[in-house]
């Protein structure tokens, strides 16, 4: 019997999870090397490690296919409305912090807040012969945050590229986006509104509440929990 703690199979994530586990004496171990995705912890032989991209973690998480694991809050969010539900947030990482924003040009010097632009979204059909178009790949998270805003009358067109230059491209006329520093939607013409902040993202480790959770596996969940407290 063992448990499964999933990690980012790649990049800057991957690094700071391996080293997150190391500074509390568990150090992940992937014999395979960057192909393989299959790992271990050294020492402990009842949690078998899968490297993951980071929304597929979200995903295994919320399903309950893998039992803990790292991932950005805004995944957990965007994947599933039903997602935060699904997951304990057991903790923050301190790593990976980002910002899911609502980003307009420059030249809308009149909207500056949310409520500005459910005006302008009501308006917009009148005045330009169709929808405000917004590009993101957070739809999930788009729709609901619009949604508490009053912002019905809006088309999304989803981002698989560089979403901070929909708009100048003619693709969109605003964004939602993930920013660290906002310098890249600045680069591009768009500033972040003054209540433009949808969700505030760092990575998490989180435990599935969709596994199975025996009494024998939850005794294992809280030894390995201990182990990582600071």
């Amino acid at each position: 019997m063992t448990l499964t703690l999933a990690v980012p199979s790649k990049g800057r994530l991957e690094e700071q999870t391996r080293d997150w586990f190391a500074q509390r004496g568990l150090t992940i171990s992937r014999p395979g090397g960057a192909r393989s995705y299959l790992g271990s912890i050294d020492g402990v032989p009842d949690i078998t490690v899968r490297f993951y991209p980071a929304a597929e973690i979200a995903r295994e998480l919320i399903r309950g296919n893998i039992d803990l694991g790292v991932t950005g809050r805004d995944l957990i969010h965007e994947t599933s409305e039903a997602g935060p539900a699904s997951v304990d947030f057991v903790r923050n990482l301190a790593f990976g912090q980002a910002d899911v924003v609502v980003a307009v040009p420059d030249a809308w010097i009149d909207v500056t807040h949310m409520h500005d632009l459910a005006d302008v979204a009501s308006d917009f059909r009148s005045l330009h012969g169709r929808w405000l178009r917004v590009a993101t790949k957070y739809i999930t998270i788009t729709r609901q945050h619009f949604a508490r805003a009053g912002i019905a009358e809006y088309r999304i067109v989803e981002s698989l590229g560089a979403t901070e230059a929909a708009p100048a491209s003619g693709i969109a006329d605003i964004v939602v986006d993930i920013t660290s520093t906002g310098s890249t939607l600045a680069a591009n013409g768009l500033r972040v509104l003054d209540d433009g902040v949808m969700l505030k993202s760092e990575a998490n480790l989180l435990v599935s509440k969709s596994a199975d959770w025996s009494a024998s596996r939850q005794a294992m969940l809280d030894s390995l929990l201990a182990r990582l407290h600071d």
